[in-house]
């Protein structure tokens, strides 16, 4: 099992390539949810995620002989780079083998590492086997993401980091897939400080490691789809699932729409981008997933590889969400002025116009009626209120849809 003094030597063989990140105070996380909230911003690293650490500590362990052989490995993105990055780095040949669904990004980064990528397979599982299929039949060295000693143990620097830059954390919330950075982190401070809780967060289209616990034994989980694709694992390895059942206290899931609220709150509040899994352990503090009330708690924010098109689309649902874009279908007669008469109001109002769609209605019962749908910026749900009002006592039938806290849309 991993060791706290595996993680001593691997904090030293990695001094000087990997950089220290901040473990920075969040005044406005701290102020939402009552604690105080720290962040450690894996996502600076220069691979945009902390799997570089645990790479470059296997991969500069390994003999001449090996390292001639090169290193193949399976991963939907951050374990990639990392390995593609520390292997040019060492002059080591790397493969990598990527789920299809990789984010673009992610496969164009590890590209441009000098990696061969192999894109096969719609899950991680598909990839995984695939890659350990190459490396028997070309000699080279599995890296495994998660399921390693070493790569634990390189994990397992952030715990010590975090030891170093608050002492007297009360909580740290880490994310989980297959388990290698919680299982790192979780010695590290256990070891030290055992009072220090260690909570896991894994989104609930991939409870694997959660359920594993509850069972007794590891679990696999059915398919699924997530936004955190970097902890869409869905079986945990034997060894981390071990260092878990041991020093883990708690593992809780958030849902696919807390997690986009997360990252959202993150690039917005905080000024930092998230991907979906390291935007997990935030989204459980958000949403009180644990009682954490005025304690001293630390969010490791993991990865911030995050495609700007999911980005975009995240925005645009956060601020659907908080009223600050709504689409608002009015009735009008179809005659000159109306739809003046209706823009006039809602610019007197200070509402931003985005798009008009203007639709002539003939069917019965509505001769001469025209239906226009409006897209509009807003400064929130009560200035939608104020707006509906206004354009209700004009005398026009007004329908909105706006999207509920499940990500539905509703009317009124």
């Amino acid at each position: 099992m991993l060791t706290f003094s595996a993680i001593e030597a691997a904090r030293r063989r990695l001094a000087g390539a990997i950089p220290v990140t901040p473990c920075a105070r969040s005044e406005h996380l701290s102020r939402v949810t009552g604690t105080q909230a720290y962040l450690k911003l894996e996502n600076l690293q220069f691979t945009g995620a902390f799997k570089e650490r645990g790479a470059l500590n296997k991969i500069i362990q390994l003999t001449d002989e090996e390292k001639k052989r090169g290193v193949i490995c399976a991963s939907a993105g951050n374990h990639a780079q990392g390995v593609a990055y520390h292997a040019a780095r060492l002059g080591v040949l790397s493969v990598i083998v990527m789920p299809v669904f990789t984010p673009l990004i992610k496969v164009t980064s590890t590209r441009n590492f000098g990696a061969e990528v192999i894109l096969h397979g719609d899950s991680f599982e598909e990839s995984h086997q695939h890659a350990l299929k190459l490396a028997a039949e070309r000699g080279m060295v599995f890296v495994h993401p998660f399921n390693d000693d070493d790569v634990m143990a390189g994990q397992g620097t952030i715990g010590l980091e975090l030891l170093e830059q608050n002492p007297y954390l009360q909580a740290v919330l880490v994310p989980i897939g297959g388990g290698g950075l919680i299982s790192g982190i979780a010695v590290a401070l256990k070891e030290t400080n055992p009072r220090v809780k260690i909570i896991g967060v894994e989104t609930e289209a991939f409870p694997s490691m959660k359920a594993s616990i509850a069972a007794g034994h590891i679990v696999k989980t059915p398919p699924s789809s997530t936004v955190a694709e970097g902890i869409a694992v869905r079986e945990p390895g034997d060894k981390t699932f071990e260092v878990v059942k041991k020093y883990v206290d708690d593992i809780v899931t958030v849902s696919e729409e807390e997690i986009a609220n997360a990252i959202l709150f993150l690039l917005e509040r905080e000024k930092t981008v998230a991907e979906g899994a390291g935007a997990a352990g935030v989204a459980a503090l958000l949403n009180a997933k644990v009682d954490l009330k005025d304690q001293k708690v630390c969010a490791v924010v993991c990865g911030g590889n995050i495609d700007v098109n999911v980005i975009s689309r995240i925005i645009e649902r956060g601020l659907i969400k908080d009223g600050r874009r709504v689409r608002l279908t009015a009735r009008l007669m179809d005659q000159p002025g109306s739809l003046a008469r209706l823009l006039t109001i809602i610019a007197q109002l200070r509402a931003n116009v985005l798009e008009v769609q203007h639709t002539r209605v003939y069917d019965a019962g509505k001769l001469g009626v025209a239906e226009v749908d409006l897209d509009l910026e807003t400064r929130g749900h009560d200035h939608v209120t104020e707006i509906l009002g206004a354009i209700s006592a004009a005398g026009f039938e007004t329908e909105l849809k706006r999207l509920d806290r499940n990500g539905k849309i509703k009317k009124p």
